[in-house]
């Protein structure tokens, strides 16, 4: 089994800037990506920002130039640098990880942007 364990949630104003992390333990085999979905109330689950172990990176559309997502390979942690926050990025943060094909998920954080 593999734990995630987020961080760096909060509350900020329109404008402001988070940064979310999430460290990978446990049973860890090969992690070949790791990112972050969001899911905000009434709305399904979508995919924010994900990383490859060959360093392909993916974002949702409308947090292109905003975000910025990183990986320290050493230490199985991921990051989500999010910058001029916008009302509409309010949503549970949550991290994934996926090792030899599992998918594994954090707990969730909670990103509230008030305008």
């Amino acid at each position: 089994q593999v734990q995630l364990v987020e961080s760096g949630g909060g509350l900020v104003q329109a404008g402001g800037s988070l940064r979310l992390s999430c460290a990978a333990s446990g049973s860890i085999i090969n992690i070949n990506a790791m990112g972050w979905y969001r899911q905000a109330p009434g709305k399904q689950r979508e995919l924010v920002a994900s990383s490859t172990s060959g360093g392909a990176t993916i974002y949702l559309e409308s947090v292109k130039g905003r975000f910025s997502i990183s990986r320290d390979k050493a230490k199985n942690t991921v990051y989500l640098q999010m910058n001029s926050l916008k009302p509409e990025d309010t949503a549970v943060y949550y991290c994934y990880a996926r090792d030899l094909g599992v998918t594994y998920w954090g707990q969730g954080t909670q990103v509230t942007v008030s305008s």
